[in-house]
């Protein structure tokens, strides 16, 4: 027997490349539990399918010979699951360990990190307000809101998406600056569980400084949906992007001043679309949306939710986009929007649901959610745009923001 029978891989992140002339998979964790990446020549993606924790080395040994047609030993198979393993890779005890040991050092340490500062973006306080204001002045004029309730806003990098960012937070500038308390609702992009709100009680920082996480509220939450089940994916705010980029934002509005959040990471609502269901008949979140109200009365409070819209081309696994397609992409989300902006959540739903999540909108849970929680609100996209997501030039991720008015 091997060590690695039965070997089983991990939610990792998979992205097809080229390397010295080479089509390679890249591999690696997004929990970033190592450092280290792997690169796996493309014919050996059969072995990477068959590591589904149902067969032993001599059994994916076979499996491949038989599709491919070509010998590959016991050794090269084991030495493969070797590498994977040595960066924790694969589900397994080294992996579960090393994400415990993560999980201890991120709750013992004084605040969440900035995760992506100095790779995204600049660490440098000064360089990063620059940055952003940038963003503001190369943008059109906007009359900040005195009155709203909440703003939608893509996650996407800043280099592509900063002047839809910049549109929407000029038109909050005044609601972010007015609100006491922030709760934002943001896609989990490393969960497997349908459904899934995970909190965490540690604060965020950003460049500019910590803002708090609000813990008599995240104590609210955590009563309804219990402590093993709001934190059994704790993890994922170490290294999620979504809250990280928004907030990063939304300090920046704020000149540095801190303000108390909750920071909530929402998991897909795509079990609603395969059994038959809706958002709106479960009792669980909409317990969560209304102990987040009773917990917050008195409070000025400002909705954020954070996620882009749809995902199509091969780098999404959809076919190409071209330039009719591109034109489509947006009348759906023209579609798409429309609910949205009359503060419809479950008519937002409904689109998605005939759409049967094909278009793979990340944002669905923290929008849903978002409108749920300011109730009866009316929106205003502010800004949208289609960003490249490939370099054949036929993916792309659709983005926008919105704000919002009782």
């Amino acid at each position: 027997m091997s060590r690695y029978d039965y070997a089983r891989l991990r939610p990792i992140e998979v992205r097809q490349t080229i390397h010295q002339g080479r089509p390679v998979f890249f591999l690696r964790d997004p929990l970033g539990l190592s450092p280290h990446y792997a690169l796996v020549p493309q014919y050996l993606g059969g072995l990477l399918a068959a590591c589904d924790g149902t067969k032993t080395v001599l059994d994916m040994q076979k499996q491949f010979m038989a599709s491919t047609g070509y010998f590959i030993s016991q050794h090269e198979v084991e030495a493969l699951l070797d590498q994977l393993d040595r960066i924790y890779l694969l589900d397994n005890d080294r992996a579960a360990e090393a994400t415990a040991l993560a999980l201890e050092a991120y709750r013992a340490a004084p605040h969440r990190p900035p995760a992506l500062a100095g790779l995204s973006y600049p660490a440098n306080p000064a360089d990063l307000r620059h940055a952003l204001q940038t963003y503001v002045d190369q943008t059109p004029p906007a009359n900040p809101l005195s009155v709203g309730a909440g703003i939608f806003s893509p996650h996407i990098d800043y280099f592509r998406g900063g002047a839809v960012y910049a549109q929407a937070w000029k038109r909050a500038a005044q609601l972010a600056r007015d609100a006491d308390l922030i709760v934002i609702f943001g896609t989990d992009h490393n969960t497997l569980s349908p459904g899934q709100l995970t909190l965490t009680r540690q604060h965020y920082a950003t460049p500019f400084g910590v803002l708090p996480t609000e813990q008599s509220v995240v104590q609210a939450v955590v009563d309804v949906l219990g402590e093993e089940a709001a934190f059994a994916e704790e993890i994922h705010h170490r290294r999620e992007h979504s809250l990280e980029l928004v907030l990063t934002w939304l300090h920046f509005m704020r000149e540095g001043k801190p303000i108390p959040i909750v920071p909530i990471l929402c998991g897909p609502f795509q079990h609603f679309i395969e059994q038959g269901t809706a958002p709106t008949d479960d009792a669980r979140l909409n317990a969560v949306i209304a102990a987040i109200r009773q917990a917050t009365v008195g409070r000025s409070v400002l909705a954020v939710a954070s996620g882009d819209l749809a995902h199509l081309g091969p780098a999404f696994s959809t076919p190409p986009v071209d330039a009719i397609g591109r034109a489509r992409m947006q009348t759906d989300d023209d579609r798409m929007l429309a609910p949205l902006s009359a503060g419809d959540p479950d008519a937002f739903f409904e689109i998605i649901r005939q759409e049967r999540g094909e278009r793979n909108v990340c944002g669905t849970a923290p929008f849903y959610l978002t409108l749920k929680l300011m109730g009866r609100v009316r929106g205003e996209v502010t800004s949208y745009d289609r960003c490249l997501a490939d370099e054949n030039r036929t993916s792309f991720v659709s983005v926008c923001g919105m704000v919002f008015q009782d």
